[in-house]
């Protein structure tokens, strides 16, 4: 169980989109509405400690003045506060001039301040460290093989191990971008948690909210019962299963599919997108060349063809039956229901 701070305490939410990245995850988060940002930032959720969020996106203030809450927690003058990262950590150790990324200068200094940088001052004295992406999770597009930054995700850079202050794990929410409801749930997760009203965040081995990332694509994929019945489609305009095509879904984690993108319409694969494992550790790399067919995959589409005929034969005999009503359905002067007066009805 992680220290709790008072009920009434102000949790601070300390938002650095200084990786690289596209900033999609902060954009991403506006969508949310299971719940709301608006309703996280505003207290409108029974039970929410007091939070304020210091969040590039929505701030209103610039510059130094935007800042000063980021020096504030690096002098232990703001506590607690949860420190999100947002976009891969470039290696500054590989850079023998400039700098790979940067969020503000020094203090007192016209020099930009690195994203490692703030890191190493406020993830140990964080409450706890957020992950938003895939790219701050574990790398993502810019981690991958040829890449001249050195680039990985949270996880590689504080370590696999590492604990907050408060014993906290590091939480990682993948996605690319992330998907808006499992962010804006797992922020209230960890609020809640904050508030001494929730147990530790349950993680998986990679650092995924459990509840989020405990099933696969395929186990929600609306075309899960085409691939049992052996039917995989050749183009993309087809309702089958997109294996053949280079879906990787039946293998990686992630509930988009049974989630949707926005109000619970889209996902990948609901929409004719093969799922390129974007939510995964191993992602890029693992799941190149996109479109292709997934190792393994036409060994196992093969195996099914014909278990998946054989099924979709005994259905079709099972429909048949079903579409005839029963045969005491009828008009005249015998009932033939079965009906015994009497037992009575």
């Amino acid at each position: 169980m992680s220290i709790a701070p008072p009920s009434d305490t102000l949790v601070n939410v300390l938002w650095i989109p200084a990786g690289l990245s596209c900033d999609g995850d902060s954009v991403s988060l506006t969508a949310a509405a299971q719940p709301a940002i608006e309703e996280i930032a505003l207290q409108a959720i029974p039970g929410l400690p007091k939070v304020k969020f210091y969040w590039p996106l929505i701030e209103y203030s610039t510059g130094d003045e935007f800042l000063q809450a980021f020096f504030k927690a690096e002098r232990g003058e703001m506590d607690p506060f949860v420190l999100v990262l947002e976009g891969s950590i470039a290696n500054e150790a590989i850079k023998s001039e400039g700098y790979w990324t940067g969020f503000g200068n020094k203090a007192g200094s016209d020099q930009p301040r690195t994203f490692s940088d703030w890191i190493d001052a406020l993830a140990p004295k964080a409450w706890a460290v957020l992950a938003a992406g895939t790219c701050a999770t574990y790398g993502g597009i810019h981690a991958m093989a040829g890449n001249p930054t050195g680039a990985m995700g949270a996880l590689d850079y504080l370590g696999w191990d590492w604990k907050s202050s408060a014993g906290v794990p590091i939480v990682c929410v993948p996605g690319c971008p992330v998907q808006p409801d499992n962010m804006s749930e797992t922020i209230l997760y960890l609020l809640w948690q904050a508030a001494g009203r929730a147990p530790m965040i349950p993680l998986d081995e990679a650092g995924r909210p459990q509840w989020l990332f405990g099933n696969t694509v395929h186990e929600g994929c609306d075309r899960g019962s085409y691939y049992e019945q052996g039917q995989f489609a050749e183009t993309y305009d087809s309702p089958k299963c997109l294996v053949k095509l280079g879906c990787w879904g039946p293998t990686v984690k992630c509930n988009v599919p049974k989630r949707g993108w926005m109000g619970g319409v889209g996902g990948c694969p609901n929409v004719g997108g093969i799922c390129i494992g974007c939510t995964m550790p191993g992602f890029p790399d693992k799941f190149m060349p996109f479109m292709d067919e997934p190792p393994g995959g036409h060994l196992s589409s093969t195996l099914i063809g014909g278990y998946g005929a054989l099924i979709r034969q005994l259905r079709s005999f099972t429909t048949h039956t079903l579409d005839k009503e029963p045969k005491w359905r009828h008009k005249g002067t015998q009932l033939t229901t079965g009906y015994n007066p009497r037992r009575g009805a």
